[in-house]
């Protein structure tokens, strides 16, 4: 029986990719499987009990790398939830507790993978999903956040599929609850400590890396080498939705046919929700001038095109307007063009243009298209055609000066 547990969880994982909406007999046959691991824990000798926990910690492993290569994406994720539970008062703390939270991931699955404080290793295992298979029934029942993010931007899934997704990880677990006692490491405590702290302190810096510079593996579609095309960027649609502050009224919007650069409008209706529509390769991202016109076609269409891009350029430091000044004037002498993508409302670029005594080519998008681009704000992307040549953090613009 613990066999067939086994391959059912295994079996139902590949199912999932087919059923991406609610289907009864799938979920189903997943809380069957789920009772039947309950009751048939005891008879799981070493074999199946070592799979579980390398199948387990694999999952544990995989999770945290798609998210810890890319820190700024959770903590986005993270604001997502912290909106929709009421509880924005923790939105100055989204960062830590998403690499926290990443970090505790990481450090499950490389103890259950290497059978380092393994008995810690299946409490922590324990909680984590009792926590992540009740947050994301709430969020299959209700759509309360579009996208989980349980995989980062590496792995798209629908509300259902990650839950589905929760109830196999589940299966595989259970055993190894109910027999934790017999999961015993050979090493001494304190050299089991020791290890996990290593591995820790490992993954923490690869965290931190990627939060300061950009991922050193980018699952977005403006990653370096690939070519963006017209054709990409108008098949997809984001549609947004806001709610009244006063009224707790609707409205959903396709981006960016709505009052973006209305900072009453602004002021009276919040964001609440996000979808696309598109197919695999779906760009997610068109510009306006100040007038409103689309020039996404342009910025995909020009030679040598460095854009300097921020979801919020109040964030920027004096330190980041003279490194832009520095590129500006070295990209200019070498002959190429350069611009701005930004969120904010024109009459406050303006502002800053006259503050910082300087003038670029300024074009406007929203705040949720920008961030995929360059995980920084301020970021740097260099485009040939539509082609991405490179991109840069803030912190690594000196090194976007050598390159030019």
């Amino acid at each position: 029986m613990p066999w067939i547990s086994i391959v059912v969880a295994l079996a139902s994982a590949v199912g999932i990719y087919f059923l991406p909406a609610y289907h009864f007999w799938f979920l189903a046959i997943l809380l069957l499987n789920l009772l039947a691991s309950l009751i048939f824990s005891r008879k799981y000798d070493t074999a199946p009990l070592t799979v579980c926990r390398l199948l387990v910690g694999a999952l544990f492993i995989f999770s945290s790398f798609t998210k810890g290569v890319d820190p700024l994406g959770t903590k986005y994720k993270m604001l997502d939830y912290l909106a929709v539970y009421g509880m924005t008062w923790l939105n100055d703390f989204a960062l830590v507790l998403a690499m926290v939270m990443i970090l505790a991931e990481f450090i499950v699955g490389i103890c259950l993978i290497t059978k380092v404080c393994p008995r810690l290793a299946v409490l922590g295992a324990t909680l984590l999903m009792l926590f992540f298979t009740i947050t994301t029934l709430f969020d299959a029942l209700y759509d309360l956040v579009p996208d989980c993010g349980c995989f980062g931007t590496a792995i798209k899934m629908s509300n259902w599929q990650t839950f589905y997704k929760n109830l196999v990880i589940d299966a595989l677990l259970i055993p190894l609850i109910m027999n934790n006692g017999r999961l015993k490491s050979k090493l001494e405590s304190g050299v089991q400590v020791f290890i996990a702290s290593a591995f820790a302190l490992a993954f923490l810096g690869f965290e931190i890396y990627n939060y300061r510079h950009l991922p050193v593996v980018d699952f977005m579609n403006w990653k370096v080498g690939k070519q963006l095309t017209v054709e990409t960027a108008n098949e997809s649609k984001v549609y947004l939705t806001y709610r009244n502050k006063a009224t707790g009224e609707m409205k959903e919007f396709l981006s960016p046919n709505y009052p973006w650069n209305d900072s009453v409008w602004m002021s009276q209706w919040e964001f609440v929700d996000q979808r696309t529509e598109g197919g695999a390769n779906f760009l997610g991202f068109s510009a306006l001038d100040e007038d409103g016109n689309d020039i996404t076609e342009s910025i995909l269409t020009t030679e040598n095109l460095l854009m300097f891009t921020s979801h919020d350029l109040s964030k920027l430091t004096e330190k980041d307007w003279e490194k832009a000044k520095e590129i500006t004037a070295v990209a200019e002498e070498h002959g190429l063009t350069v611009i701005w993508v930004v969120a904010d409302e024109p009459h406050y670029v303006k502002h800053l243009q006259e503050k910082h005594g300087f003038i670029y080519e300024v074009y406007y998008a929203d705040e949720l298209e920008i961030k995929p681009i360059v995980r920084s704000n301020p970021g740097l992307i260099w485009l040939d055609n539509g082609l991405v040549k490179d991109k840069w953090s803030s912190v690594d613009f000196s090194k976007a000066l050598k390159v030019l």
